[in-house]
């Protein structure tokens, strides 16, 4: 994703149910080198060579957070919005969210990417504001 909400990469799609931090593990991704990657909790301990990672700070057992722990808490939240608006505006094309009937091997890979470009094309046609 850019700070102008287009979509630039998307890896396999995966059936059944696998945890996102395994299938990170194994998707090599192709980030360049002093890129940032935003990601949540629920990836905790994944990490890119070379790749900045952001992540929200994670309350201490029995502790609290600074105020700077906080507000830095509270930006990484904007930008995890955008980000969930994204997928909520690739969602739009109700075929990726229920079951695809369809057997073939690239079919689901192929439909998502479609969705995925109608998103992009959506964006350049009425851009979104850039987060600042």
């Amino acid at each position: 994703m850019t700070k102008l909400a287009r979509i630039l990469f998307l890896s396999d799609t995966v059936e059944g149910t696998i945890h996102d931090k395994a299938l990170a593990d194994t998707t090599p991704y192709p980030l360049p080198p002093n890129s940032e990657l935003v990601q949540d909790l629920g990836f905790l301990g994944f990490s890119l060579e070379g790749v900045r990672i952001t992540m929200a700070h994670k309350k201490p057992k029995g502790g609290v957070l600074t105020v700077e722990q906080k507000a830095e808490n509270r930006q990484i939240a904007r930008r995890r919005v955008r980000i969930e608006h994204i997928i909520s505006s690739v969602k739009r094309c109700a075929i990726v969210t229920r079951g695809i009937r369809l057997r073939a091997d690239d079919i689901r890979d192929g439909v998502m990417e479609i969705c995925c470009a109608l998103h992009n094309l959506r964006i350049r046609l009425s851009p979104w504001q850039p987060l600042t």
